[in-house]
């Protein structure tokens, strides 16, 4: 709750973390990303809450309410959208080991299985910035937004041919699927029936070892992977 009240600095803390690791040992560096973050969430802050309120003289209240109302509903709608495009069953997680001698055709295959995307009416992608395409998003980071639509046909399309899984679902079922993944791996390992290997939240290719003459492609041993699961807790 903390996190999506306050989500525009805990992406600027993503941020700077991921700085950290790429600085260090460079401490100096570290100290001037951190130094950065405060005096911009300084400035915000002063600007929101101070300077802009001030400026409306006896509404100054009126003022400091409707930019905390503003701040608070773009946090939590950011938060929803984000989260969406990167939590629920079928976005995958990766460990920065398979960043190392990355291919051009596997990093775009990491994109395809690393993100979500959520269904969506002309509506719902405006309000979302066309986050809803979150698979596109990440295949083209520099795309005009409003041509995901178009894109998404053919990356679909790819991945019907090498039966590759594409990630989507209603807004709401892709929201509750990640409130599950954030409440299951915050437990410990001891109370969870399934490994990091072989859960839906979180898998990896150990989840294939033994099994041989599969037919098909990811997306086929996927599902039978998953109905695999649904028959073994239903025994």
């Amino acid at each position: 709750v903390l996190l999506a009240v306050i989500f525009e600095w805990g992406i600027a803390l993503h941020g700077v973390h991921s700085d950290r690791d790429r600085y260090l040992p460079d401490t100096v560096r570290v100290a001037e990303g951190n130094a950065t973050l405060r005096r911009k969430i300084a400035r915000q802050t002063i600007k929101d809450y101070v300077l802009f309120p001030a400026l409306s003289g006896k509404r100054f209240g009126r003022t400091l309410l409707a930019n905390l109302t503003a701040n608070l509903l773009r946090n939590l709608w950011a938060y929803v959208v984000i989260f969406c495009g990167h939590f629920p069953d079928g976005a995958e997680k990766f460990t920065a080991g398979v960043l190392n001698e990355e291919t051009r055709g596997e990093w775009y295959l990491r994109q395809i299985l690393g993100a979500a995307n959520f269904k969506a009416g002309p509506v719902l992608a405006f309000a979302s910035g066309n986050l809803c395409y979150q698979i596109e998003h990440h295949l083209f980071p520099e795309l005009p937004s409003n041509r995901y639509a178009q894109i998404a046909v053919r990356v679909r399309d790819i991945c019907d041919k090498y039966d590759l899984p594409y990630t989507t679902g209603s807004i709401v079922r892709q929201y509750l699927l990640t409130l599950r993944t954030i409440h299951k791996l915050a437990l410990p390992d001891e109370l969870l029936t399934a490994t990091s290997d072989d859960a839906p939240e979180t898998a990896s290719e150990r989840k294939f070892a033994g099994r041989s003459g599969a037919v098909g492609g990811l997306r086929t041993a996927l599902q039978r992977g998953a109905r695999r699961r649904r028959r073994r807790l239903a025994a």
